[in-house]
């Protein structure tokens, strides 16, 4: 009998002790009476021990508040062709979801609508694809293919990303379900096996346009730089030329007045020089005949040579 009073006794305490719960700071918990909510608390401003009814009058059920993230399922979605204004390749996108309970209010929320993370896992990657899979509809192939390096990588990535979270969809899908979408990332692009080879031909189409391109700006570049130096070769040579009109102008002008100034010192000498000329002349032409005076003043210079006055 005494032994059955203590269980009982036990049993009391255990069944005391349940009015009594710890709210962690990285939770909501979620008080219900008879199924109906009490209470929601927020560890962020609530974290420590509360009291309540005892169980089964009473119950809590606890919800994370920190931030999850889950993968979303491959989506395949056609691109645009702006030449024919039709529809292109397939495309297929892998991204993944953060998210999270915002407040005690949202929270409340989660829990009468969604319930529990798988759950919210099912509502949310359909809508987050079918808007992804529309976003991507709207762009051409070559703005998701045709990309050179990785900033340009993610700058596609970027405003992908932008594009997903200034739609309704966030505001939507915290109003009716409580759930705060933080960020929306993609993770890579990927192509069907039936449109990869149609891929590859048009990242090698893309490179050899670009090869083409650098051939004919390095054709360009290499004729500009051709031109410029011949340009610069002629100007060059026409300044030669022209000083060395300059300089043999100037040289003649000396010349020409050295001999001047040597002449007037000494008359007689330069005719003396004039008619030594003549005479080599004269003699260099052996098939010439000259039929001349002997008092010819082309003679004197034998008849009557400088310093030998006539008598």
């Amino acid at each position: 009998m005494r032994k059955f009073r203590w269980l009982v006794l036990l049993a009391l305490l255990l069944w005391l002790r349940t009015t009594f719960h710890a709210v962690d700071v990285a939770e909501f918990a979620y008080v219900t009476r008879f199924g109906e909510p009490v209470a929601t608390l927020d560890g962020a401003t609530d974290a420590g021990l509360h009291f309540k009814l005892p169980w089964p009058i009473d119950s809590v059920r606890r919800i994370d508040r920190r931030l999850q993230a889950f993968d979303l399922p491959a989506v395949e979605s056609l691109t645009r062709d702006l030449a024919s204004r039709t529809v292109d390749k397939t495309i297929a996108v892998d991204a993944f979801v953060a998210w999270r309970i915002p407040d005690a209010v949202a929270a409340d929320r989660f829990t009468r609508t969604v319930g529990s993370p798988e759950a919210a896992r099912r509502i949310l990657a359909p809508r987050v694809n079918g808007k992804l899979a529309a976003i991507i509809g709207t762009l051409p192939l070559d703005d998701l293919v045709a990309v050179a390096d990785a900033a340009a990588i993610d700058e596609r990535s970027r405003k992908l990303r932008a594009k997903l979270l200034e739609d309704d969809l966030i505001a939507k899908v915290r109003e009716e379900y409580g759930i705060e979408i933080v960020d929306l990332r993609l993770r890579r692009f990927g192509f069907p096996e039936a449109v990869r080879a149609s891929i590859a031909d048009r990242i090698r189409s893309e490179r050899m346009r670009k090869v083409a391109d650098y051939e004919s700006e390095g054709r360009q570049k290499a004729a500009d730089i051709a031109s410029a130096a011949e340009k610069e070769s002629r100007t060059i040579e026409a300044e030669a030329r022209a000083k060395k009109q300059t300089v043999e102008g100037q040289a003649d002008v000396d010349a020409d007045r050295i001999r001047n100034e040597a002449h007037a010192l000494d008359p007689k000498f330069y005719e003396f020089l004039q008619k030594l000329k003549t005479y080599q002349t004269l003699l260099n032409e052996t098939r010439d005949v000259l039929l001349l005076s002997s008092k010819h003043p082309l003679f004197d210079l034998l008849l009557s040579p400088p310093g030998v006055e006539k008598k």
